[in-house]
């Protein structure tokens, strides 16, 4: 039994790597750029703009207008996935009414709960599933984007001094998401097998393939060590919460559910995935601790180049995926 582990531990570590590395690799180079001077924060702000304006939601549009319907569009997994989320947002909520204080709690919950999908999620479950990955992918971020946006102003309202949560506001922040206009324009077609000119899709892909490299070197600029060593405890427990936590009892539920192979995989990579860099714009526009939300943004992404990877390989130790 133990030679049998051996042999299979290379190959399983060096496939496990072979997903989380290129990903990594594409923050750590941002990372490098902002070290070098080579890109500044003027940078960062306008390309991110991009990606979440443009790029991104092109991805997500052309990603679901080549999807399977009933094939790649598990809306049985993507409803699972939504639902678990929100089961864990109100057990970390409850945890912060116990061990946070009271005018943090608003910025531990969203950081400990809201999870970078739409990039980190999406770029690790397209290398590793490729267009299934990409498809299903998409309606999953698409799916916990409404959810978080929802949450997020819900917890960040009720421990806010300036912020009043009236869902007529969320419902326009919802519709006037571009990743959500994005997918909900895609939808219809998909299901109507439209074919759109094959010059059109040429050049969407081409700007499609700047979404993830370029939001991946983005969130690499963005880090910074210094903030990280400066995380006390708060920014701490939120990010293991974030990391191994919340995918710990979200992938157990998923076992009890049944779920095994790529759709388990996929659920584990979004629900580990760091916490969205967008926090910080939530909490700082909530009037609440804007340096614990940016505290909690940079340490689960660092962090989530073991845990991730780390996961990865127990799942595929264990036969799971």
């Amino acid at each position: 039994m133990s030679t049998r582990s051996s042999v299979i531990d290379l190959p399983l570590l060096s496939t496990t790597l072979g997903v989380s590395l290129p990903v990594f690799t594409m923050v750590f180079i941002g990372a490098v750029l902002r070290r070098l001077g080579w890109i500044d924060q003027s940078f960062v702000n306008t390309a991110s703009s991009l990606v979440f304006r443009v790029t991104m939601p092109t991805l997500l549009f052309l990603s679901l207008l080549r999807a399977t319907p009933g094939d790649d569009l598990k809306l049985g997994l993507v409803a699972f996935y939504l639902g678990i989320s929100a089961v864990i947002f109100f057990i970390i909520w409850a945890w912060a009414l116990w061990r946070c204080p009271r005018e943090d709690r608003g910025v531990y919950v969203q950081g400990a709960f809201r999870g970078n999908c739409g990039i980190v999620g999406l770029a690790l479950s397209a290398n590793m599933y490729g267009s299934t990955g990409l498809s299903l992918g998409s309606i999953m971020a698409g799916g916990i984007i409404i959810v978080n946006l929802v949450m997020s102003a819900i917890v960040l309202s009720v421990y806010s001094p300036v912020v009043s949560s009236r869902p007529l506001d969320i419902l326009k922040d919802v519709a006037t998401n571009p990743l959500i206009i994005g997918i909900a324009a895609a939808l219809p077609l998909t299901y109507l097998h439209v074919d759109l000119p094959s010059w059109l899709m040429t050049s969407g892909d081409y700007l499609a393939s700047l979404s993830l490299p370029l939001a991946l070197i983005c969130i690499g600029g963005s880090l910074s060590i210094k903030a990280a060593r400066e995380s006390g405890a708060l920014a701490l427990s939120a990010s293991l919460w974030k990391l191994v936590l919340m995918p710990a009892i979200g992938v157990g539920l998923a076992l009890a559910a049944g779920y095994r192979d790529t759709e388990l995989g996929m659920l584990f990579l979004f629900l580990g995935s760091p916490t969205a860099a967008v926090a910080y714009v939530m909490a700082r526009g909530a009037g609440a601790n804007e340096r614990l939300a940016a505290n909690i943004i940079m340490l689960s992404t660092l962090l989530s180049i073991v845990t991730i990877s780390l996961g990865l390989l127990l799942l595929s130790v264990w036969r799971l995926i």
